[in-house]
């Protein structure tokens, strides 16, 4: 049996103190935080390792991923 890799949209938003939230729209509850980007996105990748683990012990189906729209009107240019 192969292993699949799976691939999640990650929305990352930047904290008025510097640091930055990020969370996974396919995996509800799945957020994390960090004091730079890449600390961030290395706590998310394990928390959504974390979720899918915890789904399987559950019998839970592992979410896929489902598309988000793109709030334009705050983002920056």
């Amino acid at each position: 049996m192969s292993a699949t890799r799976l691939r999640y949209t990650v929305l990352m938003e930047q904290n008025e103190d510097g640091g930055y939230t990020v969370t996974v729209p396919s995996l509800p509850g799945c957020i994390s935080e960090g004091s730079t980007w890449e600390e961030a996105l290395a706590h998310i990748e394990e928390a959504i390792s974390g979720y899918i683990e915890v789904a399987k012990k559950l019998g839970k189906p592992i979410p896929v991923e489902v598309s988000v729209p793109l709030n334009t009107s705050n983002a920056e240019i």
